[in-house]
């Protein structure tokens, strides 16, 4: 089918009727607008896993314990997990966040060694001064995300409960998560006020050499700190962040039932409107066919201004919902682990490919009626 050859007249039908052309364009937009939302949730999820899983390295966590707040492990575990075959270094995390619960403001501070940080993270400084950040203690660099979410800026003083820092730098990083985050010095989240941390870290973020097993050595560092002071939970990085996140990735997964209602208002807002429309026209597709026009081309008028109405809404709203995440930069996090709403082309694309989708389906019974017309009852219709 050839939408380009009715487009023109399609158009102008639209515009005779531009109240209810544009309530259901709008309506089509909102749909596909919350449609993307809930998709960029599930896009940082799927996003996360994959980056993590091919970074290949272990997080080494206290036993039996969930919030960050909680685990404790003596920071001398490391001289123990560097002498493991496969192991390429280890770097020290003291962590702390203002909520360990699900929510969409979560601030989460990484204390680690400076010089580790470069090794162990990639990303790049789009403002202030890495030097120093390494010589003062109190200084940290910060996510462009949580930086655009709070107003922070090089320069200022970084206040979250009794924690200050002064801010050294903003960071950009290929991994959406990774802007979600503050790193500070480790020293400085140990000795913090009302924090005497001094010899002990959250975790252990073991990095591998290529091909080791990470399942293996996790295993095998869990029974190596078995009968220790504190025992270990050790799982591959992209794993740990999962079940950290918990409930929350059940209800990003109960979600999916949101966007599919979304496509069923699509769907249902497109087809009334077409139903309407091809009644008020029942006259006007009998005198096509009086022309000599077929019924397959009546059918095919119709379902292509099904097809435009919901191209014109999805449009819209997928573009209206980019430019939202784009501009917002939201994240929602859990346990200090955060999933960054990520605006992929793969999502602005299917978000368009469902509109299609929905403005076919929508359109194919209206059509189907309109081109099933008889001529002498349709002409003698009063509308």
């Amino acid at each position: 089918m050839n939408i380009f050859k009715f487009l023109p007249y399609v158009l102008k039908t639209l515009w005779r009727h531009r109240s209810r052309t544009f309530l259901t364009v709008t309506g089509s937009a909102v749909a596909l607008f919350v449609f993307c939302f809930v998709g960029s949730v599930q896009e940082g999820m799927n996003d996360l896993k994959r980056r993590q899983a091919a970074k290949g390295s272990l997080v080494v966590f206290q036993a039996n314990k969930f919030c960050p707040a909680t685990s404790h492990l003596p920071q001398d575990y490391k001289m123990l997990l560097m002498s493991l075959d496969g192991v390429r270094d280890v770097m020290p995390v003291q962590v702390f966040t203002n909520n360990c619960r699900a929510s969409l403001d979560v601030v989460v501070f990484y204390g680690v060694p400076p010089r580790m940080l470069q090794e162990a993270r990639n990303f790049d400084l789009v403002s202030g001064n890495w030097s120093e950040f390494e010589q003062n203690q109190d200084s940290a660099v910060v996510g462009r995300a949580v930086a655009s979410r709070r107003d922070i800026h090089v320069g200022d003083k970084f206040t979250i409960g009794d924690l200050s820092v002064n801010v050294a730098g903003i960071f950009e990083s290929e991994d959406p998560s990774e802007e979600n985050y503050i790193y500070s010095h480790l020293e400085f989240l140990q000795r913090g006020k009302g924090m005497n941390l001094v010899g002990t870290v959250t975790q252990l973020e073991v990095l591998l050499n290529e091909g080791v097993d990470q399942l293996a050595k996790s295993e095998e560092i869990d029974e190596m700190f078995r009968g220790g002071p504190v025992e270990t939970d050790t799982r591959p990085k992209g794993v740990f962040q999962a079940k950290a996140l918990g409930d929350l990735t059940q209800l990003i997964e109960m979600a999916h039932y949101l966007g599919y209602a979304c496509v069923g208002l699509v769907l249902a807002l497109v087809a009334t409107t077409t139903i309407m429309s091809v009644e008020d026209r029942i006259q006007e597709h009998a005198v096509l066919q009086t022309l000599g026009f077929p019924g397959v081309t009546v059918f095919q008028m119709v379902l292509t201004e099904s097809f435009v109405l919901s191209i014109l809404g999805g449009t819209l709203g997928v573009g209206a919902a980019i430019f939202t995440l784009k501009l917002t930069s939201l994240s929602v996090g859990a346990e200090a682990v955060t999933i960054a709403f990520t605006a992929s082309p793969r999502l602005a694309f299917t978000g368009l490919l469902v509109a299609a989708i929905a403005g076919i389906l929508a359109g194919i019974a209206p059509a189907w009626h309109a081109s099933r017309t008889e001529i002498v009852p349709a002409l003698r219709h009063s509308g």
